[in-house]
């Protein structure tokens, strides 16, 4: 089996790793695929009122798409090739998307993943940082301006792949990072169809309205 394939394979089950449902039962939570969006992500388990389950969540699947490509990239090594050139590059950027599509197509929970916005930062955290700051900055801004939390993660989404064409030219990494963001934009149908209707909810409103009862 060449290094390629063994990276794509690790990289596709340390994305599977459902941390949602993981950290869920380690904090005596429910399922969070039986509530909310049925979404097993950060967002869905912040619905439990657990902050610290929520967060633990967010740095758990951001973790995955990191590890996937340090581990590649240790991997690619230790065969005694360079991985900054060539094929060696190709196979450590083709084990963050593998992690990434492990995340959204999860082998553990019969293919019913979340959207991979936490994945996909670790993901461009492990290709090239300032990729990565690029994106969160995005996100922390877009998310600022209007209160969505998904029109910030598909402002991000844009803006990466421009950020990466910027850093690295046509290649390996440009590629997988347009296709994780092509990805996202699908995964967040639902929320796009929410927000040309205006009915997709703010970051924050459950608050203000307990608030104004209050």
């Amino acid at each position: 089996m060449e290094l390629i394939h063994i990276v794509c394979i690790l990289g596709y089950l340390i994305g599977s790793l459902p941390f949602a449902v993981i950290v869920s039962k380690a904090f005596g939570l429910a399922d969070p695929r039986s509530f909310g969006s049925g979404n097993p992500g950060a967002t869905n388990v912040l619905r439990t009122g657990n902050k610290l389950a929520a967060a633990l969540t967010l740095l758990g699947d951001a973790a995955k798409g990191w590890v996937a490509i340090l581990i590649a990239t240790k991997i690619i090594e230790a065969g005694g090739t360079a991985p900054a050139v060539g094929a060696d590059s190709t196979a450590i950027a083709l084990a963050g998307l593998a992690a990434f599509l492990g995340h959204l197509f999860p082998v553990f929970l019969r293919f019913k993943g979340g959207k991979g916005v936490a994945t996909a930062v670790g993901v461009l955290l492990g290709l090239d940082g300032m990729i990565a700051l690029g994106a969160v900055l995005t996100w922390i801004a877009t998310a600022a301006l209007t209160r969505y939390s998904s029109l910030a993660a598909l402002v991000a989404a844009c803006v990466a792949p421009t950020l990466a064409l910027a850093r690295h030219g046509i290649g390996a990494v440009s590629l997988v990072v347009g296709l994780m963001c092509l990805l996202l934009i699908w995964r967040h149908k639902a929320n796009i169809a929410r927000l040309i209707e205006g009915t997709e909810g703010r970051i924050g409103k459950k608050k203000a309205a307990e608030a104004e009862k209050s």
